[in-house]
């Protein structure tokens, strides 16, 4: 493992101090409102794990998706064409041409509208990608990765009974990721059962103009596994992976980044880079999530806009403040040089409880560099009644919260609340609870979160109020 640097070490110790503060904004920078929010799916059953993306070219082109753990195969897809207002509703992937899907959908635009989907399948272990040149109406499957095949024993979620779907036996993959940089497309994922992560990138130059994704590419890790991760793609075409080591357990895990400094260049990549200790594990269960629990869920975004804080990466990730104690919150790093060295970390939630915050996303607007984030949040559940609490059960209810940085992450906007209601995971009935994941999607100061929600605020969830889960987003405009 490559040496450290002293800024660096000494940003990792800042972390165990009490110095996770909260950076803000100047007093003048308000709090967003409640933004409108709309149900993408309208659809019975629950809807979870949830993905999403904005067509640069199109800021008002969003399309989402959600697992669907209640049937046998198949996603939600949700497009629009009008920032949500409307939506073009659909069940894909039960079948041919895309395959028998799982689970594990992930979503990114190029910056030429080009819409690229990766996914799991039901049938092997492989990782097929989808391409849509429609804005998402019709996707196409371009290619479908056989994961190396590892040695070893240990199995990441998907080859758990906690996931009833997708393949449990021989190699496979879990949790794939997916990004787009300025002329290439790249993903991640990690094959078990021995948690080897790799990688696999395309050249893209234009509307359906792409090459062949390259030969499976092994990304270092340290002690040999990682899961969990993220992938994205620098202005120079470069690639970074995170994960983190634990797959496993309540116990913490370390995080890690690996680059490959030019991308589908010959080099490969490099040593990962240890950059922080997290407490939480690999299936670290808590009240917001009881069936499926939480892992770290260290996400990446790269600045590409050209601005003052091109190149820059953003890395977020959950952290427990002492070991079983579900008080989570969400902290966010940045790195300009490639991930050599990070600035400390940063408390990202600005609440004083001790309640959950989990499951973060990040994104970048490549418009003008103001980097958003947003989250589940149960800072509004004290188990006494109010609109954050639906049961009088402190910490299991959650909302979306977001803020947002013009400043490249040195300061922070106030927490607002997204979502106009307050969920349940436990109501869903479901092993699934709210998935491994939210996403979330940022173009043209127009930022999408999308997360699983079964408060009905919206009036049009045909199970009801605090039943099964339907897909939600809003159109938060960041100034």
């Amino acid at each position: 493992m490559p040496q450290r640097t002293a800024p660096v070490v000494a940003a990792l110790s800042s972390l165990f101090a009490l110095a996770l503060t909260v950076m803000t904004l100047p007093a003048h920078a308000t709090a967003q409102s409640i933004p409108p929010n709309h149900d993408a799916s309208a659809m019975t059953g629950n809807e979870a794990e949830d993905a999403i993306a904005v067509n640069p070219t199109n800021p008002l082109n969003i399309v989402t998706m959600s697992t669907l753990p209640d049937v046998v195969s198949g996603l939600f897809e949700g497009v629009s064409f009008d920032g949500g207002q409307t939506w073009t509703r659909q069940v894909i992937g039960t079948g041919a041409p895309l395959g028998e899907i799982c689970c594990d959908e992930q979503l990114t635009f190029d910056r030429y509208g080009n819409l690229w989907m990766v996914y799991l399948l039901n049938t092997n272990g492989n990782v097929p990608i989808a391409l849509s040149t429609d804005g998402g109406l019709t996707l196409t499957k371009v290619t479908e990765i056989v994961p190396t095949k590892p040695t070893g024993s240990k199995s990441p979620k998907n080859a758990t009974s906690k996931r009833l779907r997708g393949p449990t036996k021989g190699v496979g993959a879990d949790q794939p990721s997916i990004s787009a940089g300025p002329s290439s497309v790249w993903v991640s994922w990690t094959s078990f059962p021995s948690t080897v992560v790799e990688a696999s990138g395309a050249a893209v130059s234009g509307l359906g103009q792409h090459g062949q994704f390259s030969t499976p590419e092994p990304v270092p890790t340290a002690k040999g596994k990682g899961d969990f991760g993220d992938t994205a793609v620098g202005p120079d075409g470069q690639v970074m992976v995170t994960y983190q080591d634990q797959t496993n357990g309540q116990g913490g895990s370390h995080i890690y980044t690996a680059l490959d400094p030019d991308g589908l260049g010959p080099a490969g990549f490099n040593d990962p880079v240890f950059i922080v200790h997290s407490r939480v594990g690999g299936f670290d269960y808590l009240p917001v999530q009881p069936d499926r629990s939480v892992d770290a869920e260290a996400n990446l975004a790269w600045d590409r806009s050209g601005g003052l804080h091109d190149g820059r990466v953003y890395l977020v990730w959950t952290q427990e403040v002492k070991n079983e104690s579900d008080n989570m919150d969400i902290m966010l790093q940045h790195s300009d040089d490639n991930g050599a060295t990070w600035s400390p970390a940063i408390r990202v939630n600005d609440d004083s409880g001790t309640n959950s915050q989990v499951d973060p996303s990040i994104a970048v607007d490549q418009a003008t560099g103001d980097v958003a984030l947003s989250w589940l949040d149960a800072r509004n559940d004290l188990g006494t009644g109010g609109p954050g609490d639906t049961d009088g059960i402190p910490n299991d209810d959650i909302q979306i919260w977001a803020t947002y940085s013009t400043d490249g992450g040195d300061s922070l906007a106030p927490n607002f609340q997204v979502s106009e209601g307050t969920s349940n995971a436990v109501d869903a009935q479901s092993f699934f609870d709210y998935g491994d994941y939210t996403h979330a999607a940022f173009a043209s100061h127009l930022f999408y979160p999308a997360w699983s929600d079964n408060s009905n605020s919206t009036g049009d969830n045909p199970d009801g109020t605090l039943h099964q889960l339907d897909l939600y987003t809003a159109s938060v405009s960041i100034p």
